[in-house]
């Protein structure tokens, strides 16, 4: 299996100075071999266009002091870009060309299959690359022994800091998925309520509120300098500090919520949304990308698979206008906070009747048998609040504790 391991390096002053020297000369290759296929109608091969790097060499100095393996990552970087785009473009989005990129778009070079390694130099933990030198790296946690490193991405992010992301293969079998799952749940998620799930659990929404205004308050000071000043240079890296903060904050909430629900279920179904589409839909746009729905449920993907559960994503259409019990649709403003079927009298909060039929839709997709009088039978009464700031503190195992009050109604 594959996964992305990242750490923190702490390069000396004339060990940066030669990072950012070799990530610029990256930058200038991508914008040269770019115009370069700007002015064909056909584009060669990438390979082809690799093979030219030698030549390239013998009139660019600069490019002989960078390994040749992060040249032609650079060169397969401007490829990928382009079919993306390609992708988009069949998918009828409107798209443009790949545009050149000027250094605050381009901050990391990647090493692939050679040219870097691992070493322990007098005690401590360093991270050699080849025309680069030795860099200590933080290894705040190991990379399993059974783990093969394919590639390194070394990037210096906004706030000046540096860090690796190594990609790994790890020499172990693939979890086999429970034939019939037995420990299943449907999350539907939300903005009032972050994840409402058919266990009757209510994850609210993290509360980033002091983040945010501290965000907000240097990001003001910042448009009070002068631009490209010592004090607008100081302040911009606060600004950025601020983002750093805010984030690092969402995915680990994220990451505790998607663990969780990955490990504690055999089955997990949710909807299949369109986020970016979500997001640019007019009115409160800032809190719904603010939820990074589509963050969480990449995450709970990978994790599903890792842990071998089930991971069914179904079409979200009508899941809360139908009743979980009947299947009657009823129309709701967002406003409607409670679920109530006219036809059978189902009653249920909104959101936990919208996780039912999402349950249902999956167990339907893996073809599992299951009682048309679930919902009525099981749900809880009154839903169980978790607080996010629990995940957040203590990990996502806190989800399995219900309250007394709960139990007893």
């Amino acid at each position: 299996m594959q996964y992305n391991y990242k750490y923190r390096l702490n390069p000396p002053e004339d060990i940066a100075e030669t990072l950012l020297h070799h990530v610029d000369t990256c930058r200038q290759l991508y914008n040269h071999v770019l115009s370069k296929l700007n002015e064909v109608d056909d584009i060669p091969a990438r390979y082809e266009v690799q093979g030219r790097l030698p030549d390239l060499k013998s009139w660019w100095g600069d490019l002989e002091n960078v390994h040749s393996k992060v040249l032609q990552m650079v060169v397969k970087r401007i490829y990928g870009n382009l079919s993306t785009l390609k992708v988009q473009k069949e998918n009828g989005h409107a798209v443009g060309s790949l545009k050149w990129k000027p250094p605050r778009e381009y901050r990391s070079l990647t090493y692939n299959q050679s040219g870097f390694k691992l070493k322990n130099t007098s005690g401590r933990s360093v991270l050699w690359l080849s025309k680069i030198g030795e860099i200590p790296i933080h290894l705040h946690r190991d990379i399993p022994e059974n783990a093969t490193i394919k590639q390194v991405t070394v990037k210096q992010e906004p706030t000046g800091e540096w860090y690796a992301t190594f990609g790994i293969d790890v020499d172990e079998a693939t979890p086999e998925k429970p034939e019939k799952p037995e420990q299943v749940v449907g999350i539907d998620v939300g903005i009032l309520k972050y994840a409402h799930d058919t266990d009757g659990y209510a994850i609210e929404s993290p509360d980033f509120s002091e983040e945010r205004e501290r965000l907000e308050r240097a990001q003001r000071d910042l448009s009070r300098k002068e631009h490209g000043s010592n004090n607008w240079e100081k302040q911009r890296k606060v600004v950025a500090e601020r983002h750093a903060e805010l984030k690092r904050k969402r995915r680990d909430f994220l990451h505790k919520l998607s663990n969780y629900y990955a490990t504690e279920y055999d089955l997990v179904a949710v909807e299949d949304l369109d986020a970016k589409g979500l997001v640019e839909l007019p009115g409160n746009s800032r809190n719904r990308a603010g939820a990074a729905w589509g963050t969480f449920l990449r995450m709970l993907e990978y994790k599903c698979e890792r842990e071998g559960t089930h991971f069914v994503a179904v079409d979200p259409k009508d899941t809360t206008k139908e009743c979980a019990s009947c299947g009657v649709k009823t129309d709701k403003p967002l406003w409607v906070r409670e679920h109530s079927c006219p036809s059978c009298g189902f009653e249920a909060d909104r959101d936990a009747n919208a996780a039912w039929n999402i349950l249902s839709r999956g167990l339907e997709e893996v073809g599992v048998v299951h009682s048309e009088s679930t919902p009525v039978e099981t749900a809880l009464p009154v839903d169980t609040p978790v607080s996010a700031k629990r995940v957040v503190e203590t990990g996502s195992p806190t989800l399995k504790e219900r309250t007394a009050s709960a139990v007893s109604e």
